[in-house]
């Protein structure tokens, strides 16, 4: 398995491609995240989305025109993205997509690769991470940052979930694991575990 990092859109949202021998698929879409594939020469089979925040589906739309199949927790709607309530924010303008699958929580294969998923809400309703044991890494969305967590004022927000949820299914995993965030540098469980503030 190869991860490489995209990071794009005005908040500096990361992105996730995996190649695999089976295939390859894309944690979360930032904006310019088809742009920088087609550069690579990457063909994309699956886009995972962590959650449907704006900054993580900018470019959903656009792989999706290429054939790519789209998988999240629930379907799309403009109160995931945040459009509903962003437009007075001047948040960027969302193209519609649908998502092809729903994705429910416990163990799947993905091009091979046994993922655990779990539903860690508090920052965003749909909030999900992808564990791959294997290779001893979580996709952690924007649950559990680098010294920080998701923030929790935005609608569907809320500390008190957020934190129960990020001590039942990512302060659980061994501490070795390494943490891909929605934003940010990568990190480890172990790290923080001991380091973050948000989480004593």
């Amino acid at each position: 398995m190869k991860i490489s990092k995209y990071t794009g859109g005005i908040v500096q949202t990361n992105g996730y491609l995996v190649e695999t021998v089976g295939g390859n698929f894309l944690v979360d879409a930032p904006a310019g995240v088809s742009a920088w594939l087609d550069s690579k020469g990457i063909r994309l089979d699956h886009l995972y989305l962590t959650h449907q925040h704006y900054d993580h589906v900018e470019d959903v739309s656009e792989l999706q025109k290429k054939g790519v199949k789209i998988h999240a927790w629930a379907p799309y709607s403009k109160e995931l993205t945040l459009e509903s309530y962003g437009s007075s924010w001047g948040l960027p303008e969302v193209s519609d997509f649908t998502i092809d699958e729903l994705v429910p929580e416990g163990e799947r294969e993905l091009f091979g690769v046994k993922t655990k998923v779990a539903h860690v809400p508090g920052h965003s309703l749909d909030s999900i991470t992808f564990y791959v044991e294997s290779e001893g890494i979580v996709f952690a969305g924007d649950a559990l940052f680098a010294g920080s967590v998701g923030r929790c004022d935005l609608p569907g927000g809320d500390f008190e979930v957020l934190l129960s949820g990020i001590s039942r299914e990512l302060l659980t995993l061994p501490d070795e694991t390494k943490v891909f965030s929605g934003h940010g540098p990568e990190t480890t469980i172990g790290h923080e575990r001991v380091s973050n503030g948000y989480l004593r």
